[in-house]
């Protein structure tokens, strides 16, 4: 594989594949070489020295990207978790390319991302590129054939009102909550309006308050699951709560069965602990106080989202604990993933079938109904809503364990292209006649002392006609490097897209452990690899 000399320089005798490539730098006659072909001789910068450049290998994910609890991808990918309790969820880790959220995506390709020949835009839109005048670079996120890069940490954390930061970790209020807020206040209202009639139109203040109240519990039962990832190192991305409970966004999964079990078990034991003390904190208030029936409420509430947290399926925390002891059992997390969200399939048909059946028959605590009105319906929609989130988060879940799966098979130095040196007062049209001579599907600028600076953007030399590059100089056309968008050529899986979702960008340099340049990699290179990935069955 071709690296560099230690000043930029790449070295010929790199013997990897062609799927090495990547896409393909547009060429200054329209023509495209072969992927194979390598120059004999270490490159310059003059044009009789064509540079051969580095050889060289989602996303993410994670629905809850390997749900621990899992939402990426990809990387990717990917696929999120609605929790319908207040379970952890972890997103996709691969980086996105696509309306997001998260975001574009790139199409999936088996083959080399080819970039079209000389003076044609790229299909798949793009923003034009910078004209010869331009004298300042353009930014790095323009759109095109290098795709998007993924999208800003703190871009893909946005869910709606930030409320505070406890612990660290940003709290967001989704605008699902003000919904389930007018519909508990009106619910509950009604309720407290027949408890005690002589509050009046104040019963439903009463009620707002106890909306509030209970989500606050809800707040605390996804700090539980937060507290315990940060005691084992997991970060975690944010809380927020939503239309029916909350999700704590854990990047990564646990090491152990022993810990995902835990990080599962401290939420509903925590909802059990605040139905406790409201338990006994109603003992010392009459019941038929407004303070009673707010406590009496809380603690039912409480008890009821402990009890349907630990079912044993996913997306559940019980389904959790589920897939924690099949994993212990078995020694295979995929097994245990496969058989809570399973279980938790088959609970969503039977939430689905049966709540309707037991609030109709009366084992609810409500009297039997011996024909269909609007309880019966509202019963019933409740029950589908249930079930489908249960079943989509099942769902979600297998998708991430197998995302994480085939995550180590994104490697940074298999996905590499091949780059060439030039300095940026190079033409474009000249730098692209050194790219093509030399098989290579990238530029990099670097200083008359050959340490590289920028990456010339694939999108921006797609947008510079063909007539206008030999005026255009790269440096024009680059994005300056920053120390994030230098990736070792070592990287894979998780780590890998880590790295990309740290620092964003379209491109990367990368380089080996000498600091030589290996190539440069495209943040859209990576997300085809990763949909081709995960193409394949498990």
């Amino acid at each position: 594989m071709d690296v560099s000399g230690g000043r930029g320089q790449p070295r010929p005798g790199n013997d990897e594949s062609a799927d090495h490539t990547g896409p393909e730098v547009p060429a200054a006659d329209g023509g495209v070489p072969e992927p194979g072909d390598r120059p004999a001789h270490p490159a310059g910068d003059r044009p009789d020295e064509p540079a051969p450049p580095p050889a060289a290998p989602d996303g993410g994910a994670p629905a809850n990207a390997g749900d621990q609890h899992e939402q990426r991808p990809a990387a990717a990918p990917g696929a999120q978790r609605d929790d319908t309790g207040t379970g952890p969820q972890r997103p996709p880790a691969v980086p996105p390319a696509g309306p997001r959220a998260h975001e574009e995506r790139p199409a999936a390709g088996a083959g080399r991302h080819d970039a079209p020949a000389a003076g044609g835009p790229e299909t798949g839109g793009q923003h034009g590129g910078p004209s010869a005048h331009h004298a300042d670079r353009p930014f790095a996120h323009s759109g095109g054939a290098g795709g998007k890069a993924p999208g800003r940490p703190e871009e893909r954390q946005r869910g709606g009102l930030l409320m505070g930061r406890p612990f660290g970790v940003p709290v967001y209020v989704a605008p699902s909550w003000f919904l389930v807020a007018i519909l508990i206040t009106w619910v509950f209202g009604g309720q407290i309006d027949r408890v005690l009639p002589e509050l009046g139109a104040a019963s439903y203040l009463v009620s707002l308050f106890f909306a509030v109240a209970f989500y606050a519990s809800v707040l605390v039962h996804e700090l539980a699951h937060t507290l315990a990832a940060l005691r084992f190192k997991l970060p975690v991305r944010r809380i927020q709560l939503q239309f029916f409970g909350g999700v704590s966004e854990i990047e990564k999964e646990a090491e152990t069965p022993g810990r995902e079990f835990v990080l599962a078990f401290v939420g509903p034991l925590l909802s059990l602990v605040l139905s406790g003390i409201f338990y006994l904190a109603l003992l010392a208030v009459e019941p038929s106080s407004v303070p009673g029936v707010l406590l009496a409420g809380l603690m039912i509430s409480n008890l009821i989202v402990a009890v349907f947290n630990l079912l044993p399926g996913l997306p559940l925390d019980g389904g959790r604990m589920l897939r924690a002891v099949v994993w212990a059992i078995t020694g295979k997390p995929m097994t245990g993933t496969v058989a809570a969200a399973w279980v938790g399939r088959a609970l969503a048909v039977s939430v689905l079938i049966g709540l309707p059946l037991l609030t109709q028959s009366g084992v609810l605590g409500s009297d039997a109904v011996d024909n269909v009105g609007m309880d019966t319906v509202l019963d019933a929609l409740l029950a589908a809503i249930l079930a489908a989130i249960i079943w989509t988060g099942a769902g979600n879940s297998l998708r991430m364990a197998r995302l994480r799966e085939h995550l180590p098979e994104l490697r940074a130095r298999n996905l590499t292209r091949r780059a060439v040196p030039v300095e940026g007062d190079t033409p474009l049209s000249e730098a692209l006649r050194r790219a093509n001579a030399a098989g290579a599907r990238a530029l990099v600028v670097v200083d008359p002392d050959g340490v590289p600076v920028s990456l010339v953007r694939e999108a921006a030399i797609v947008g510079v006609p063909e007539h206008r590059r030999p005026w255009v100089a790269v440096s024009g056309l680059a994005q300056d490097l920053t120390d994030g968008m230098r990736v070792s050529a070592e990287l894979a899986g998780e780590d890998l897209l880590d790295a990309l979702r740290a620092s964003p960008a379209t491109e990367y340099l990368v380089v080996e452990e000498t600091g030589e340049i290996y190539g440069v990699l495209s943040a859209a290179d990576v997300e085809r690899a990763f949909v081709k990935a995960m193409a394949r069955p498990s």
